[in-house]
């Protein structure tokens, strides 16, 4: 009797040509082995070739998944809650990078994951020191390992925005990097995390995600750092500035962000590198401006218009040498760049009559830098890092209109 079989996965052809043994015949990386094996053994033998087959491929396919660093930094994604009948009681910030990684298992298809505990707390605890750690741990990390496709930063969304933002001006990389973090925390009864988390690695692993700037990945969309904006506090609170989606087949990007990011951005960090001090306020109906027992290195006003008495306020403050930036709460808005003047203009003292003697309008009236397409939040940022450079006006506007 005469039979053969083929075993695929080794490229194994195993054949009947006598009684009692089998003849092997196996091609293995480009060498073929001929041999008789016993009837007894061949079920053994057979299993450990398919065993030792899928053990190669496998090792075969991570060799060939690019690299994704994961840095936890806390947050709601990993947040668990004290109560299970109720999701708004919970901890943020309470698993590990390692948990919550391996929590999702499906990351090891598209990437071989390591991950790195930065930090673990609520977002409104990230300060303006911990963007600077970040920053430069975010560019040692890439420009050190050429093997690291890109990373993933899990984050509170409360802060998210502002982060990213710092990020997109200062990782000296054209490495893609993406924050994600979730509206319900891990132990919900839909946790949003584990999507989003996934759909990040997908797309910070992509090819076509290099030099795209630091970007938000959330409910399948990809953000631009710029614009980006957190609009409400659910599933799908994140709006503006999206530049591509994660669909079946992985990340498909839409654009390109054309500003000045990353590797392109004139902001890099040294060892020394310190922020500024800068306020931000709101303009109010009633207002009366602000007042400082010791005055900021900036102030970032986010305003729709101000009262005579705000702008009075704010002028005694700018004619001491503080730049005073003005952005649209929204971020929705193109003001219009006006140059200083000798003196108050008469349409700007038309509407204030009732003060036409406060001593105030005395001196240059100093206009306020427009910011364009900024939220106040990522305005305050940009200055913070523009007078690390300098205090000129002129410059200041430069660098305003470039970034």
């Amino acid at each position: 009797m005469f039979w053969c079989f083929y075993a695929s996965t080794l490229s194994v052809w195993i054949c009947n040509f006598r009684r009692f043994k089998l003849r092997i015949l196996i091609t293995f990386y480009g060498m073929n082995m001929n041999f008789r094996i016993p009837v007894s053994r061949l079920a053994a033998f057979t299993l450990g070739l398919l065993l030792a087959a899928a053990q190669a491929q496998a090792a075969d396919n991570e060799n060939d998944l690019p690299v994704v660093l994961v840095i936890a930094t806390g947050g709601t994604i990993a947040g668990v809650q004290e109560d299970p009948d109720d999701p708004e009681r919970y901890r943020a910030g309470t698993l590990s990078a390692d948990q919550i990684t391996a929590s999702v298992p499906a990351l090891t298809e598209h990437a071989v994951i390591e991950a790195e505990q930065f930090s673990n707390i609520p977002s409104p605890q990230i300060m303006p020191a911990e963007w600077l750690r970040l920053s430069r741990l975010v560019t040692e990390r890439l420009q050190a390992r050429d093997d690291i496709a890109g990373i993933v930063i899990t984050h509170g969304t409360d802060r998210m925005e502002e982060t990213a933002f710092f990020l997109h001006l200062t990782v000296d990389s054209d490495k893609p990097v993406a924050l994600v973090g979730a509206q319900h925390p891990a132990t919900h009864r839909s946790p949003d995390g584990p999507a989003n988390l996934l759909a990040a690695v997908r797309t910070v692993a992509s090819p076509e995600a290099l030099d795209r700037g630091v970007m938000l990945v959330m409910d399948e969309r990809i953000l631009s750092a710029r614009e980006v904006r957190k609009d409400y506090p659910r599933v799908g609170g994140f709006a503006q500035g999206q530049i591509g989606v994660v669909g079946h087949d992985g990340p498909e990007f839409l654009y390109r962000p054309s500003r000045p990011h990353t590797h392109r951005s004139g902001f890099k960090l040294t060892d020394n590198t310190t922020l500024a001090d800068v306020d931000m306020l709101i303009t109010y109906s009633g207002g009366m401006g602000p007042r400082y027992d010791t005055l900021p290195a900036g102030i970032v006003l986010a305003t729709t218009g101000s009262t005579c008495e705000e702008s009075l306020a704010l002028q005694v403050i700018a004619r001491k040498g503080v730049p005073i930036v003005a952005a649209f709460p929204t971020g929705q808005s193109v003001r219009r760049l006006r140059p200083i003047e000798e003196s108050a203009p008469e349409w700007v003292r038309e509407p204030c009559a009732r003060l036409a003697d406060d001593p105030r309008w005395e001196g240059r009236w100093i206009f306020p830098l427009p910011a364009r397409l900024l939220t106040p939040q990522k305005a305050r940022i940009l200055l913070m890092l523009a007078l690390s450079q300098s205090n000129s006006r002129d410059e200041l506007e430069e660098i305003f209109q470039r970034y």
